[in-house]
């Protein structure tokens, strides 16, 4: 038989549950604004109907219910689209970092412009072209001298502005490392809390956001996959629990270690601890020998080679790795080779044209064969020729050193004219130069008297000016100077599209899925505004139901058997 009070506790089980929901709405509303909030709700369940089922239970027209109560509270989340996040924010985390550095290329290289060194290179070529017209003329070789100087300064300062911006991606690349070495510490630490909790029925929705929170930002740094482990004991069903975090690969596949075995940086059953990321540079050069994943048994495993997607990828790949400074590859050491190849190719043959030129007379009237236009004595020893190239002290002292005359085929003995013209028609190969000056250096091959060069001759400046249309070997390809260095800027451009075109897309995909993300997870106002109005309603209902039970008691309890009185 039912209880007289049985409508009394049914209606008191719906206030107080009506009361826990709204509860749990006005949490909502308070964290509207927080960063990686979920928004919660109360699953109301039906409490045990009467009578329950059993062979001494009374015989009743049916059940009859004894009303609800909060079964749980639980984060409304897609799992499907943390995984989409993830996957779109680690290619994020990657394009755009690589875009950054590109463009920070560009910036420096500065190309086509006025301040290029493209345009400076021509300057030089039409300042040799009016030395070649009037090779005595000291205005004409002073502008020579000046611009000479600015391709080697620009030079320099390509090279420096490079080694500068690559030399900050190490301290960047240390701090990230700190960073998801701090990230998985916070996991695994967040894990342990909620394998502690669990097990006594809990469901502890802000771990889980906090879960998310870290996996999010660790997914922007290193490619990872995520998979949830139940907990043990009296486990709530709406318990998420812990996760364990793999790294895996671009394919999506998992990292191995040296014994064959996916790589887990966050165990997430406690048997093992977290993995912790370690980084080896070369002392003695700029790139990155090794990235160790130690595990929690200490052993390390390099995947360099398989280095996961990420912003940390695109940071190593700026800043240059290998296994020996002939094998280093990456944005910065690729381009800082081409620019150093450049420089010394350069150099190189304008050298060797000048030194088979004369200079004009020095003050007892004779002329010497030319030295080094550039001064590259500074290569060598981690120093590139487009750091060290500079002009050379020679020309620095006097414009007279500049050789723009050729030698006067007149002075050259009968028999030896056609050895010279010979000599200098001969294809170019290693020797060639050296061939000519060892011609030019034999006293006996020239006429005792008769003038070596004339000061009016301007045939070697315009060699000179003509290496701008000569096919030079430089280290990955031939071409002239022109064609070799818009090659190379052709090349970083197009990398640069790449890298902001890849940007862009995954920023698309990215903002598309955190918009489907954030309409399943994210509180609005309008929707929690309504449902507290629903959850008020509820509860004024079940306060009314109180009322009206109380007074169908007040008629039994004074109202009846007082018939006589």
């Amino acid at each position: 038989m039912l209880s007289t009070f049985h409508a009394l506790e049914t209606a008191r089980r719906a206030m107080m549950t009506q009361q826990y929901a709204l509860h749990t709405t006005g949490h909502n509303i308070a964290n509207a604004n927080t960063e990686g909030y979920t928004r919660q709700r109360v699953n109301f369940t039906q409490t045990e109907s009467y009578p329950s089922v059993g062979r001494n239970s009374p015989s009743v027209p049916g059940n009859l219910g004894t009303g609800v109560k909060a079964g749980s509270v639980q984060r409304i989340r897609e799992e499907f689209l943390d995984v989409q996040y993830r996957n779109e924010t680690n290619k994020v985390g990657y394009w755009q970092t690589r875009n950054q550095a590109l463009t920070k290329m560009e910036d420096i290289l500065n190309e086509p412009s006025e301040q290029g060194l493209s345009q400076q290179i021509d300057l030089f070529w039409t300042a040799l072209q009016d030395l070649s017209a009037d090779s005595e003329d000291a205005g004409a070789r002073s502008v020579v001298r000046q611009r000479a100087v600015a391709v080697a300064e620009t030079f320099n300062f390509l090279h420096d502005s490079l080694t500068m911006i690559q030399n900050d991606y190490q301290n960047e690349i240390e701090i990230k490392r700190l960073e998801i070495n701090s990230l998985l510490s916070q996991l695994d630490l967040v894990n342990e809390q909620i394998r502690k909790t669990e097990p006594h029925g809990y469901v502890t929705n802000d771990l889980y956001d906090e879960q998310d929170r870290l996996l999010d930002q660790l997914s922007n740094l290193v490619n990872i996959q995520v998979q949830r482990v139940a907990s043990v004991g009296n486990t709530n069903p709406a318990a998420e629990g812990a996760v364990t975090v793999t790294l895996i690969d671009d394919q999506g596949k998992p990292v191995q270690n040296e014994a064959g075995q996916p790589i887990n940086l966050v165990d997430g059953t406690g048997a093992s601890e977290r993995a912790q990321f370690e980084i080896e540079f070369q002392p003695n050069a700029h790139f990155v020998t090794g990235f160790t994943v130690r595990e929690g048994n200490g052993t390390g495993t390099n995947v360099l080679n398989t280095l996961p997607r990420g912003e940390m990828k695109a940071l190593i790949e700026a800043y240059g790795y290998g296994t020996s400074p002939e094998d280093v590859t990456g944005v910065y050491p690729n381009m800082l080779k081409e620019l150093n190849s450049m420089a010394e190719v350069f150099a190189t043959e304008m050298n060797n044209i000048h030194s088979i030129g004369f200079t004009l007379a020095d003050q007892n009237g004779v002329v010497h064969r030319g030295g080094d236009l550039f001064d590259l004595s500074g290569v060598g020893q981690g120093v590139g020729a487009a750091k060290a190239i500079k002009l050379d002290s020679n020309i620095q002292a006097s414009l007279n050193n500049i050789a723009a005359s050729s030698v006067n085929i007149n002075s050259i003995v009968s028999g030896q004219r056609q050895v010279y013209q010979d000599l200098v028609n001969a294809p170019r190969d290693q020797q060639y130069f050296s061939n000519i000056v060892d011609f030019l250096t034999t006293s006996s091959n020239f006429t005792t008297g008769a003038p070596t060069a004339f000061a009016g001759d301007g045939t070697n400046a315009k060699r000179l000016a003509d290496v701008k249309d000569t096919t030079l070997s430089f280290s990955n390809d031939s071409g002239t100077i022109s064609t070799y260095y818009q090659g190379v800027i052709g090349d970083m451009a197009v990398s640069t599209q790449e890298a902001g075109r890849m940007m862009n897309s995954s920023l698309s995909l990215q903002d598309s899925v955190e918009y489907r993300r954030q309409s399943v997870s994210n509180v609005s106002l309008d929707e929690e505004m309504t449902m507290m109005i629903q959850y008020q309603h509820a509860y004024n209902a079940a306060a009314r139901n109180i009322t009206m039970v109380d007074e169908m008691l007040d008629r039994i309890i004074n109202g009846m058997g007082v018939v006589g009185r």
